[in-house]
């Protein structure tokens, strides 16, 4: 990938947090969005200081239809944009039925509605450039159903089908598109979810952690090697997705079922 301006979105913390980073060392300028003005604003000069690159911070919440557009008018005004890392997200844990409505409604707005949106924005100048990507940050569980998280996996699912299918769409034009499908990853996503949700991830084996370093490390040499367009960092989590893909669909739900009723 020739370097350019690359926009971040989640940019504040965890795995866009390096992204940020490992794109800077890089060469690319960057473009930060996040809710968090103040942790943007010292990352962007941090990032400046460090690579001495263009970093720009742009505050917007992505779950509101007007920092959406601003965000996609932004992209459209930018001539220089090679990399779109659509990776802001965020989990929940609970039934359907006893979820607050309008927490379930920004996730499916922040994992589904505003990616597709940018990535609009961000497609006629790569296109007429004939190069650069689109990185959508999915997770290990767009490739299965689990109780206790149903928008959150089924949000996921969309990134996935739809960053492959709009592979297909690319392919010959220079531009490409990568869902990057990450394990349980060390960053503040965990913090930010309930306690129920903290006591599973302190239970699960520690083999199957990963660092955001890794995770981004691993996504970008893939993306600048042409590699397959669903990325799955680490050997473990590749042959736990192959397992899950020859699994019945209803062992699935059996499986996540029973974790969900113990919880």
């Amino acid at each position: 990938m020739a370097a350019g301006t690359a926009l971040v979105t989640g940019a504040s913390a965890g795995i866009g947090r390096e992204f940020c980073h490992q794109l800077g060392a890089r060469g690319y300028d960057l473009i930060l969005v996040a809710r968090d003005g103040p942790r943007i604003d010292a990352l962007a000069a941090e990032l400046r200081s460090r690579y001495g690159l263009q970093a720009e911070a742009l505050v917007a919440d992505l779950t509101r239809e007007s920092d959406v557009a601003r965000v996609a008018a932004r992209i459209t005004k930018t001539p220089t944009l090679s990399l779109l890392v659509n990776n802001a997200g965020f989990g929940t844990t609970g039934s359907v039925a006893g979820a607050p409505p309008g927490q379930q409604e920004d996730m499916l707005r922040l994992h589904v509605l505003a990616p597709m949106r940018l990535t609009q924005a961000a497609l006629p100048g790569l296109l007429a450039r004939a190069q650069g990507a689109i990185v959508n940050v999915s997770s290990i569980a767009s490739f299965m159903y689990s109780a206790g998280s149903v928008n959150y996996c089924a949000s996921k699912a969309y990134l996935t089908t739809f960053t492959e299918g709009l592979a297909a769409e690319l392919r010959g034009s220079g531009v490409g598109a990568q869902a990057l499908c990450p394990g349980f990853t060390r960053t503040e996503f965990h913090q930010r979810m309930t306690a129920g949700a903290d006591q599973q991830a302190a239970s699960r084996p520690r083999l199957l952690w990963m660092t955001a370093e890794f995770v981004v490390g691993v996504s970008l040499r893939q993306l600048e090697r042409g590699g397959p367009v669903v990325c799955i960092p680490g050997i473990r989590y590749k042959m736990i997705i192959g397992l899950v893909r020859l699994l019945p669909r209803r062992i699935i739900g059996v499986i996540t079922g029973r974790k969900y009723r113990r919880v």
